[in-house]
């Protein structure tokens, strides 16, 4: 099938999920949305995101995308379940991913979640690890000061690197040997973050094994591109498209066009 995947995000975090798309399956289409103009998700109420991720997942409805990826922890974690009850189409998120790979990585049983508030306060990589492995310890803490930077593009900062180093202190003492990377801006952040949790501990990012889940639903569906040709991709954000642009030509290594979308201003709160 031709038709394209559509990604969602509340920013740039969600292109981490996007570019592993890219290399797994490069004949893929992919359309994809960053709502830079209400980042970030994590502190907002559950209602708030619920709402804005139907809004997002209605625009894009209309490019008829064959399967929605929600790569937002937060909206994955408060959304999810109600968006793929009204849709036909596959609705893939990032939390079982991630906590899939957490489970084949840790020797010790310990591993750490770092996320949004509203991410860690669902309490959903919790659910998701232990309904995999019961026994398994699971030490969580919300890094509210993480997506600002990214978004912001300030990835190698003295200032970031301090940042990150002092949120992560209360989780320098756990003996654990996987950290899940529970918000896809995270990985942006990952050369610090590594080095602040030492060699011991891996650092788990969703993007890999969500992208798996994508090829592997995609497959079972019939559903793989059969064109040989190379996929144009289309980019959207609600926000600056400059600072979009530029972070995600960075990251995705290529050169993009991005279009802007203003939503009404009552949704802009």
């Amino acid at each position: 099938m031709q038709q394209a995947i559509a990604i969602l995000d509340s920013g740039v975090g969600g292109l981490t999920v996007a570019k592993e798309v890219m290399r797994q399956l490069p004949q893929e289409k992919i359309i994809y949305f960053g709502d830079t103009a209400r980042t970030p998700y994590g502190p907002r109420s559950a209602e708030e995101v619920i709402r804005f991720t139907h809004q997002i997942v209605d625009y894009l409805l209309q490019f008829q995308p064959k399967m929605i990826v929600i790569a937002c922890n937060t909206a994955t974690a408060v959304a999810m379940e109600e968006i793929r009850s009204r849709l036909s189409v596959p609705v893939v998120g990032v939390i079982h991913p991630g906590a899939r790979a957490a489970i084949k990585t840790t020797r010790n049983h310990v591993v750490g979640v770092i996320g949004t508030e509203g991410t860690i306060y669902s309490r959903a990589y919790e659910v998701a690890l232990r309904q995999i492995s019961p026994q398994i310890q699971v030490m969580s803490l919300a890094c509210p000061r993480f997506v600002p930077l990214v978004e912001r593009g300030m990835f190698r900062s003295d200032h970031t690197r301090h940042v990150v180093a002092s949120s992560l202190e209360p989780l320098r003492q756990v003996p654990m040997d996987c950290l899940i990377l529970g918000c896809t801006h995270y990985p942006y952040l990952s050369d610090i973050i590594g080095d602040v949790m030492g060699p011991g501990v891996t650092l788990i990012s969703s993007a890999d094994e969500t992208a798996r889940e994508i090829s592997t639903i995609l497959y079972h569906k019939g559903m793989l591109a059969t064109s040989s040709n190379y996929p144009v991709h289309q980019f959207f954000c609600s926000g600056d498209p400059w600072m979009f642009k530029q972070i995600a030509q960075s990251w995705l290594g290529e050169q993009i066009k991005v279009t802007p979308v203003v939503w009404q201003v009552p949704n802009i709160i």
